[in-house]
C-alpha cells in the first residue's frame, strides 16, 4: 500500500528514522552494555528491560523504513486548488456554535490533532475531501453530527 505523503511529512519522517538509527540506537545499546556489568543475565531486570526497550526501538526503525520505502510525494501543482485534497489547509466555520476552525489534511503518518493535522482518514477529514468554499459538510460522529461550512481552501 502507498504512503502517501507531503514533502514536509517526507522530511518529518526521514528526520525521525536518521535520530533512530543514530542517537537512539547507540543509547540502547550503551544500556545494554551497562546492564550486563551488573552480572548474572537471567536475573537482571535491568538487562530484560533494556533488550526489551531496543526491540521497541528496531520495530519502529524498521516501520518507518517501510513507510519511506512506499512514499508517494503529492505534487501539489496537479492539485485543484479550490477543493480540499492532502496538503491544504481548510478554514471552516462550526454551524452550530459559529467557531472558526483551521486544519490542514494530511496523511494518518503526518497526523498531529493538537498543531490542526488532520488525517484524510478520520470521519472530518474524508468528509472534507473534494469541497470548495461555500460548501456544507456533515459529519456523523459517536456523539451526533458535526455540521461544518468550508469558508476557505489554500496551499
Amino acid at each position: 500500500m502507498v504512503v502517501r505523503l507531503t514533502k514536509q511529512g517526507l522530511e518529518k519522517l526521514q528526520q525521525e528514522l536518521n535520530y533512530l538509527k543514530t542517537v537512539k540506537r547507540r543509547e540502547a545499546i550503551e544500556a545494554i552494555a551497562r546492564a550486563r556489568e551488573k552480572g548474572d543475565l537471567r536475573e537482571n531486570a535491568e538487562y530484560d528491560a533494556a533488550k526489551e526497550a531496543q526491540g521497541h526501538l528496531e520495530k519502529r526503525i524498521a516501520e518507518l523504513s517501510d513507510q519511506l520505502s512506499r512514499v508517494d510525494i503529492i505534487d501539489e501543482s496537479r492539485m485543484d486548488q479550490s477543493k480540499a485534497f492532502i496538503g491544504a489547509t481548510v478554514a471552516l466555520k462550526d454551524m452550530d456554535n459559529g467557531k472558526q476552525l483551521t486544519y490542514v489534511l494530511v496523511s494518518k503518518e503526518e497526523a498531529d490533532f493538537k498543531a490542526g493535522r488532520i488525517s484524510i482518514d478520520s470521519p472530518v477529514g474524508k468528509a472534507l475531501l473534494g469541497k470548495g468554499a461555500g460548501e456544507t459538510v456533515e459529519v456523523k460522529i459517536p456523539a451526533g453530527t458535526l455540521k461544518y461550512k468550508v469558508e476557505n481552501v489554500s496551499r
